[in-house]
């Protein structure tokens, strides 16, 4: 079982839009494998990718469901779920929010299991 790599959620942000988004994308596919190699669940950098860049919207929502499937085959309660997507209903302070609920969520998973 492998940990993620704790990240910044405001440099995740401000890399997001100093590339364009580009990072943004990478930043997805690495979130969506470092969850799959840590618990042999959900879609995977690659499928997370691509599904980032057709149906992004989708991603709101995927990416804190797998983390919270993360907390919970660890026996623990998930500080975010798939209802968390719906903070990006708020025009651009909600996608700050929505940020950096799910990667300090990914942190400390991380950082707990180091």
């Amino acid at each position: 079982m492998s940990v993620g790599k704790v990240r910044n959620p405001w440099l995740v942000i401000l890399f997001s839009v100093i590339t364009l988004g580009i990072y943004a994308l990478y930043w997805f596919y690495a979130s969506f494998k470092e969850i799959k190699d840590f618990n042999d669940a959900g879609v995977g950098g690659g499928v997370g990718l691509v599904i980032a860049i057709i149906f992004g919207i989708i991603d709101w929502f995927l990416l804190p469901a797998g983390i919270a499937t993360m907390y919970k085959t660890q026996n623990q309660e998930a500080p975010v779920s798939g209802l968390t997507g719906l903070w990006f209903l708020l025009p651009i302070i909600g996608g700050f929010v929505w940020t950096i609920k799910v990667q300090n969520a990914m942190n400390r998973m991380w950082e707990a299991n180091a």
